[in-house]
C-alpha cells in the first residue's frame, strides 16, 4: 500500500486552514473535472486523488488522524526502513476503538465531493485508493440498486463579468441552463470573487430530488477612472499648478453624479482628499458605503502665455534670492 501525501496532492501547506483547503480544492476540481476533460484519463485520475485528499483534510477528525499518521510515517522513512514494513494495521479504519473512522463524503458538502456525483462519473466502483479505504474506511455503498432514491442535483458555477457601475447599481443577467432561460438578479456591492447563490437553478435532481443551486462567480472588469480597494474607490485628479498654489474648486466624477472638490491653497502633488460615503455600497447593506479618495496629480495648463511664463520665472527667481 502506497502512502498518500494529501497536502502535496492539493498543493497546500500542512498548516493551511480549512478555507484555503476548500478554495484550492474547488480550483483544482474545476480544472480536472471529467466534464471539462472528456475522455482524458489523466485528468480523471487527478480528479479522484484531489477529491480523496479533500475528503480527509476537510474533516477535522480525519485530518487529525492523518496528520498523526503522516508524522509517524515520515519518521519511519527517515530511519531508512522499507514502506511495506510500516505498521499500517495500527492505523487501519477497522482497528477496534478507532473513533476517527468515517465514510467518504460525510464531511462538508461541496460542489464536487458528493459521493453520488462520483458514482455518476465513475460507476459503482470505489473512486478511492487502497490507502484511503484502509485508513479511513470503505466507500459508500452504491445506489445503483435503488433506482427510486431521490437525488439532489449538482451545484453549478457560472462566471459573470460585471462593470464597476453594474456592481454599484446592481444588475440583471439573462442566463440559460439546460435550455431553460431565466433572469438572475445580482445585488449591489459585489466584488471579484463574490458568489451569488441562485437556489434551485443548478442541475435538476433525479427521481424527484431537488435541483442543485447555481452560483454566479463575479469578476469586476477594470475601470478607467476608479480603482477599487474593498468598498473604497481611488482616483487621480488632474490639477493645474495655479489652482494647486492658490486653491479653488474642481469638478470630479463619482459613481452617482459629479462632485465639487474644494482645493485648499498650497496643495502638493499626490495629496489625497477623502470624500466620505461616496465609494461602493457594502454587499448585504446597500446603505453603508465606502469612501472616495481623490489623489492630486499636478499638470501644466493646456496653454501658457508668454506673460504667464515670465511671471512664473520672476517668482522663481525671487524665491531663489530669499532662499
Amino acid at each position: 500500500m502506497d502512502f498518500k501525501d494529501y497536502y502535496e496532492i492539493l498543493g497546500v501547506a500542512p498548516n493551511a486552514d480549512k478555507k484555503v483547503i476548500q478554495q484550492t480544492f474547488r480550483q483544482l476540481a474545476r480544472k480536472h473535472h471529467p466534464d471539462v476533460n472528456p475522455g482524458n484519463k489523466e485528468a480523471e485520475e487527478k480528479f479522484k486523488t484531489i477529491n480523496e485528499a479533500y475528503q480527509v483534510l476537510s474533516d477535522a477528525k480525519q485530518r487529525k488522524k492523518y496528520d498523526e499518521l503522516r508524522a509517524q510515517y515520515q519518521q519511519w522513512q527517515q530511519t531508512g526502513s522499507r514502506q511495506q514494513d510500516f505498521d499500517w494495521q495500527n492505523w487501519s479504519a477497522s482497528r477496534a476503538g478507532d473513533e476517527t473512522t468515517s465514510q467518504p463524503g460525510k464531511g462538508p458538502r461541496t460542489q464536487y465531493a458528493n459521493p453520488e456525483d462520483l458514482e455518476d462519473l465513475f460507476g459503482s466502483a470505489s473512486p478511492y485508493s487502497d490507502f484511503f479505504t484502509n485508513i479511513f474506511g470503505g466507500s459508500r455503498g452504491s445506489n445503483r440498486g435503488k433506482p427510486h432514491t431521490p437525488r439532489r442535483g449538482r451545484d453549478v458555477d457560472y462566471e459573470v463579468d460585471l462593470t464597476l457601475e453594474e456592481a454599484f447599481h446592481g444588475a440583471d443577467r439573462s442566463l440559460e441552463m439546460d435550455g431553460h432561460r431565466f433572469k438572475a438578479g445580482i445585488p449591489v456591492g459585489v466584488r471579484t470573487g463574490s458568489r451569488v447563490r441562485l437556489a434551485g437553478q443548478g442541475e435538476p435532481g433525479q427521481n424527484g430530488g431537488p435541483a442543485g443551486d447555481l452560483y454566479l462567480i463575479i469578476k469586476i472588469m477594470p475601470n478607467e477612472t476608479f480603482e477599487r480597494e474593498g468598498d473604497d474607490l481611488h482616483m487621480d485628479v488632474p490639477l493645474d499648478i495655479f489652482t494647486a498654489v492658490a486653491g479653488g474648486e474642481v469638478r470630479i466624477p463619482a459613481m452617482e453624479r459629479p462632485l465639487t472638490l474644494t482645493i485648499p491653497p498650497r496643495t502638493n502633488a499626490n495629496q489625497s482628499f477623502r470624500i466620505r460615503g461616496k465609494g461602493m455600497p457594502h454587499l448585504g447593506d446597500s446603505k453603508t458605503r465606502g469612501d472616495l479618495f481623490a489623489r492630486v496629480r499636478l499638470v501644466l495648463p493646456d496653454s501658457l502665455t508668454d506673460q504667464e511664463v515670465n511671471s512664473i520665472s520672476a517668482l522663481a527667481s525671487a524665491r531663489k534670492k530669499h532662499a
